[in-house]
């Protein structure tokens, strides 16, 4: 399916919102910059992680309904590649527990370093009044 241009006139930007089943305060295209998105209309950046997983999805591995817009980066925002979901603990109390974690491995090897504890070690032991010495 080819697109078509992008929208000038406001009867242009009508067409579209009737084309993608949008009401007109929705729609917003692409900027015309010259990479093809003609009249595309502009998603949100979010990938289907984010997407309700019990709802009755008519593809429920794809987390999409049938006649739904794609996004225009369909490809990039599926659920084997980019996750856009917020992450339930923010970025600098991550980076405190891993560079914490991390130091404190650090030291636990300097201590295991510099003081050594080996097992004790005694010949061994045979059976049958020291075999070993026939």
């Amino acid at each position: 399916m080819l697109l078509d241009p992008y929208p000038k006139t406001p009867e242009q930007r009508a067409a579209a919102t009737k084309q993608y089943n949008m009401r007109v305060e929705d729609y917003e295209p692409y900027p015309d910059d010259g990479m093809g998105y003609g009249n595309s209309p502009k998603l949100p950046d979010r990938s289907q992680h984010e997407r309700n997983p019990w709802y009755e999805w008519d593809h429920p591995d794809l987390r999409l309904n049938w006649g739904e817009l794609i996004h225009w980066n369909r490809d990039m925002y599926i659920r084997n590649h980019v996750d856009t979901s917020p992450t339930p603990v923010s970025w600098d109390v991550m980076c405190k527990h891993f560079f914490g974690f991390l130091t404190f491995m650090l030291f636990m090897f300097w201590v295991g370093e510099t003081y050594p504890s080996y097992q004790p070690v005694v010949p061994k032991q045979y059976p049958y009044n020291n075999l070993y010495l026939k």
